[in-house]
């Protein structure tokens, strides 16, 4: 029988290498991996690249490629941010990541009252196929991945990427990206949705059944810890609900009759990167490790790709401090060279200026140039899990392996033995919500109390603060928007509108496959807040419960 060793051995011989000499300062080489003297690492531990992938879901981690640089931008019109993302390509960015502004997430058009004064300002307007389509002027969708953080309006926003691409010349069946598109989230933390849950998680089902068929390269869902811990969770807390939505959408798409293995290796994953230098990397491999135990021994999973835990990071917008805001930038590379350490796929620094606004392109580009540093120049991307083998990361490993199967446990239980239907009673129980809550809570306490240490907030205050120079978004962008959609409402055919509406509420009446209908609305130039309006009208809306 061949050794793991001889296994990872024989897999990094056949992976690519980066052009490096991989040597450290001083001249002396760097090895691929670090290993105890004899024999194999413990089960548990293992070898990068093969099961439980603690150690890494690629065999030749970073000195095969480097993570993806992919800096989140959105603001003002579609003309800025296409002029900023070309900048950021220029210089050195690996793909595209866009922030929708709030009328986007919440399913409104521009010239909505609902919008009034909030165009623009906490990232991009797209309101048609005619905005996607500027927002990605030459820039080769076939050559360029694209990942959008939308979650209640995702299958309309795809859309409109499709009408893109199919515009640029560019097949499905080449285009390359993610789409964050986890409703469950929502409800546990960032509160943006439009429907109730299960219609939601039928459009998100629809989208994993269309994407498989006709968009083969594209991330299908992004489940994301990030907001959650952003809400005010723990480490473990969003380890576990995370990968607990992760198990209730594989159990929908199972529901549907889609096999496992057909699904799976589209689904990746976004994290947040905290200051607990040495916790946030523990909680990354733990969850590589649990998602691979998980998706074999639970979800009967024989495909590889759907044992290797892929996921995306951003360093934490809460962490981030108004006081002496150039700390931030210190907090950022330590909270990017945890994700690294911990073995990201691809990485957003946060600007130091985001605690005010959206970042000035300064800041955007120094946050860009601190991966660059931690890539080039600390030898962190040199061997594969440097921490690897440590007596206390492997500690903190398994302590949040077994804090999160506890938190498990009580999911399951709450749906008597269904992932699914114990995440869908723990949101309408408010159980999520109350778990966040009672942490943030904690923290704060702690932080008032003076017994967690905050430089420029708790520690080392300073009575005078500078001024920095911030991003302002002006009012003249609301006014290009709503100009921009009268045009596009005169020009178009409005008997194919309709036509196309019609067609999406009976399909959503019934048990069509939504995906397909969306486009072909997308196509005629509908706009977002019709085609969510069409469908609120079957679907209805959905307050949160109340909880103590």
């Amino acid at each position: 029988m061949v050794s793991d060793r001889a296994r990872w051995e024989e897999l990094a011989g056949e992976g690519p290498e980066r052009q490096s000499d991989f040597s450290s300062l001083s001249g002396e080489p760097v090895p691929g991996l670090g290993l105890p003297p004899e024999g194999d690492p413990p089960e548990r531990i293992g070898y990068p690249g093969l099961y439980p992938y603690t150690r890494g879901i690629h065999a030749t981690g970073y000195r095969g490629r480097l993570w993806t640089m992919r800096q989140f931008a959105g603001f003002a019109s579609v003309k800025k941010t296409n002029a900023r993302f070309r900048h950021l390509l220029a210089e050195g960015q690996g793909g595209l990541s866009v922030a929708f502004d709030m009328p986007t997430l919440m399913g409104y058009d521009s010239d909505s009252s609902r919008a009034l004064g909030e165009v623009g300002h906490c990232g991009v307007a797209v309101d048609s196929a005619d905005d996607m389509n500027a927002l990605m002027d030459g820039i080769p969708l076939d050559e360029v991945s694209v990942s959008m953080t939308i979650n209640g309006p995702a299958q309309v926003l795809f859309g409109f990427l499709l009408v893109s691409a199919e515009e640029q010349g560019v097949s499905w069946d080449r285009l390359a990206g993610t789409l964050q598109n986890d409703i469950l989230k929502e409800y546990i933390a960032q509160k943006e949705w439009l429907f109730p849950p299960k219609p939601h998680l039928r459009m998100l089902v629809d989208q994993v059944e269309f994407c498989r068929d006709r968009v083969p390269l594209w991330n299908t869902i992004s489940i994301s810890g990030y907001h959650i811990r952003e809400a005010g969770a723990t480490a473990v807390q969003e380890l576990a609900f995370t990968l607990a939505d992760g198990f209730a959408y594989v159990e929908a798409c199972r529901d549907r009759g889609l096999e496992v293995d057909s699904f799976v290796p589209r689904f990746s994953f976004f994290f947040d990167a905290h200051i607990d230098f040495f916790e946030e990397i523990a909680k990354y491999r733990a969850a590589r490790r649990i998602w691979a135990r998980w998706m074999r021994e639970r979800y009967g999973a024989t495909d590889e790709r759907s044992l290797k835990l892929r996921f995306h990071t951003q360093t934490s917008g809460v962490s981030l401090t108004a006081q002496q805001p150039y700390n931030n930038v210190v907090r950022i590379a330590i909270e990017a060279l945890a994700a690294v350490m911990g073995g990201t796929q691809s990485l957003h620094t946060n600007a130091l200026d985001e605690v005010y606004a959206l970042p000035t392109r300064e800041a955007a580009e120094l946050a860009l140039r601190t991966q660059q540093v931690i890539a080039e120049e600390t030898g962190t991307a040199d061997t594969v899990d440097p921490l690897g083998g440590s007596w206390y990361v492997e500690q903190l490993t398994d302590q949040a392996e077994a804090a999160a199967e506890e938190l498990f446990a009580a999911i399951d239980r709450k749906g008597s033995g269904s992932m699914l239907a114990g995440v869908l009673r723990g949101i309408e129980e408010g159980w999520f919500q109350g778990q966040i809550s009672d942490s943030a809570y904690e923290f704060e306490k702690k932080v008032t109390a003076g017994e967690r240490g905050i430089v420029g907030v708790n520690r080392y205050v300073r009575e005078d603060e500078e001024d920095i120079n911030i991003l302002r978004i002006g009012t003249e962008i609301e006014e290009e928007q709503r100009h921009t959609l009268a045009g596009l409402r005169a020009d178009r055919d409005e008997d194919a509108v309709s036509a196309a509406r019609e067609a999406l509420r009976a399909g959503a009446e019934g048990d069509a496959n939504l995906m397909e209908l969306i486009v072909e609305a997308a196509r005629v130039r509908a706009t977002e807040g019709e085609i969510v309006e069409t469908l609120r009208e079957v679907f209805g809306g959905y307050r949160e419960p109340a909880w103590i």
